[in-house]
């Protein structure tokens, strides 16, 4: 009994695994774990040596975590239904469709084009609706069978959709950064600033893969033939655009500098975007064909996207807007981009409503289980367990981080990143806050670290999602009239196991050069180079503090006399004559009568 006591943390921890293993609801499984060891826990408080703190009154802090700022009245969580939202009714408007075929056309004369088109399209539908489920489906719906149709090596076609669908995990406004910056008490817009530079090198490991496996094994993924560039030509017009876009925006931004300082840059890039768009619109419209059809379509399908991104991220970046703000901003967006394009629909509404009903009930609820766990788990010192396992893990703060990833790797098997997040992350961040490690830095690793839960075999949410879309029996092409086998969970399973090594590549660089993540802290300030001065107060002759006192021609004015408070206050007369004290006689002692 006293062994049990005394170690009521571990073993409440591998209850919790063995639960999870089984198979159990992952909230259920939290709150069922925390009540049946506060049970016992208070039964063997008497054994445990002052290990277990534990008695029944302390129940009822239960609706006060439940109710209180960390659940119920956590406005952060705000951010979760509103991202959600804008995501599906962006991928309901047809947008992922849209990019993917204008992209491809654009990237379609060279070799691995359409891999490079999903790659970029798989970036910007992160930025945009944050949802992986949501990128994984829509671009294994769209890209898939083009690329199977031109003739594209089945494992990388399906390696790189469902690599590029899980970049929405760690390029904001991802919703795993948001539950990670609540766990870890830190900011989601300091969050969102550090993740996005490791999402943008993320994405250019991807991109250089491609362009590897183009050279090594360039039958594994052909260009597009002509007849299927349907936009024709046209980059050199393209680039005409980009050009005087590009000079637009610097004669803005020259304009604006004097009087918005530090955001003239971004105003007059908005104010260049918004030019070439206008003309574009212009020249479709009125047929001036001074544009190529191409350079008319990629402008077109770009820039709305993209002034979403700007909405959401820019306003937040720029102090404008908070993250919940910023995603409500970026629900209403969604909902007029799809009512321009006539997509807008009730049934549209329904199907949105419904899906972040779903999804963030299913957040709230396991936010609680968590919340019943953690009572018990602090009740037998489990996060004092915890830190004394991992601060003395050998090699220090990078043994520790070392450890942290392989264990998050591991677990990442078999449980996704709403379960690492709320289970585990509550439990490594003091540990790592002991060992002086930034806890932005250190979410922002745990993200990228996360992402694999998406790619590994033989549990990744992604590689569901691609199998619940592509074609499991042999079908005819409908352009080609060919026969397309169809495409094996084993090759979809081969085709993750790449991009898998390149996520725990991003791992390895995140911790070598932290500095793409700490940038978000801004430039830092030397405070020997800061200059005090105080203006000089009018009417006093005060000079400023740190200045010479006045020369021998100037003397300071003397200092007022104090008042005399011992006689009533004089309001214009003479004062009164003050009768002189009578001298003691220090010939007798004193008299005290």
């Amino acid at each position: 009994m006293e062994f049990i006591a005394q170690n009521m943390a571990p073993i409440m921890f591998a209850s919790l695994v063995i639960f999870l293993l089984i198979g159990y609801p992952v909230a259920f499984s939290l709150a069922a774990n925390g009540l049946l060891f506060f049970f016992i826990g208070v039964l063997l408080t008497p054994y445990s040596g002052g290990a277990i703190n534990l008695a029944w009154p302390l129940l009822y802090a239960l609706p006060d975590n439940f109710y209180g700022s960390r659940v119920m009245s956590n406005d952060t969580l705000l951010a979760i239904p509103f991202f959600t939202f804008m995501g599906i009714v962006l991928e309901r408007s047809g947008m992922a469709e849209d990019l993917l075929d204008t992209i491809g056309q654009l990237f379609g004369p060279i070799r691995g084009g359409l891999a490079y088109a999903v790659i970029f399209v798989g970036a910007l539908l992160a930025a945009t609706t944050g949802v992986v489920a949501a990128s994984v489906i829509a671009m294994g719906l769209i890209s898939l069978p083009i690329m199977l149709r031109y003739g594209y090596d089945r494992r990388v076609a399906a390696g790189v959709i469902a690599a590029s669908g899980t970049l929405a995990q760690i390029i904001p406004p991802s919703l795993v950064l948001i539950i990670l910056a609540d766990q870890l008490g830190r900011s989601v817009g300091d969050m969102y600033a550090g993740a996005l530079i490791p999402g943008l090198v993320l994405t250019g490991l991807y991109t250089s893969y491609v362009l590897i496996m183009s050279i090594v094994r360039p039958k594994s993924m052909p260009a597009l033939p002509l007849e299927a560039r349907t936009l024709g030509h046209g980059v050199l017009s393209l680039l005409a655009a980009v050009l005087a876009s590009v000079v637009v925006s610097y004669a803005a931004y020259r304009y604006l500098a004097p009087a918005h300082g530090d955001n003239a840059d971004i105003l007059g890039a908005a104010i260049g975007v918004i030019f070439i768009y206008i003309v574009a619109i212009a020249d479709q419209r009125l047929n001036i064909n001074m544009m190529s059809r191409l350079a008319q379509q990629v402008v077109i399908v770009l820039i709305p996207p993209l002034a979403l991104i700007f909405l959401v991220l820019g306003t937040i970046f720029l102090g404008i807007a908070t993250p919940t703000e910023g995603g409500a901003m970026g629900a209403v967006g969604a909902l007029a981009m799809a009512a321009v394009k006539g997509r807008l629909s009730l049934d549209v509404i329904k199907q949105a409503l419904a899906s972040t009903t779903r999804l963030s009930s299913f957040v709230l609820f396991i936010l609680i289980g968590a919340r019943v766990f953690s009572l018990t788990f602090y009740g037998v010192n489990g996060q004092v367990w915890v830190e004394h396992l991992l601060t003395s893990l050998p090699g220090g703060e990078v043994g520790f981080l070392i450890g942290v990833n392989i264990l998050v790797f591991v677990l990442a098997f078999f449980l996704d990143f709403f379960e690492l997040a709320f289970i585990i992350v509550p439990l490594l961040a003091p540990a790592a806050d002991k060992l002086g490690i930034d806890l932005i830095w250190f979410g922002v690793l745990l993200g990228v670290n996360m992402q694999t839960s998406f790619m590994h075999p033989p549990f990744g949410f992604a590689l569901f999602y691609l199998r619940s879309v592509a074609a499991r029996v042999p079908y005819l092409d409908r352009l080609t009239g060919k026969q397309i086998a169809p495409v094996t969970t084993g090759q979809i399973y081969w085709g993750a196991v790449p991009f898998v090594c390149i996520q725990v590549i991003m791992i390895g660089l995140t911790i070598a050069f932290p500095q793409m993540v700490m940038r978000y802290k801004g430039t830092p300030v030397d405070p020997g180079t800061i200059d005090y001065q105080v203006p000089e107060t009018p009417g006093t002759g005060l000079s400023p503090l740190g200045t010479p006192p006045p020369a021998n021609g100037g003397a300071a004015p003397a200092a007022p006399a104090a008042p005399d408070l011992s006689q009533p206050p004089n309001f214009g007369d003479a004062p009164p004559a003050k009768p002189a004290a009578p001298a003691p006689d220090l010939s007798q002692p004193p008299s005290f009568n």
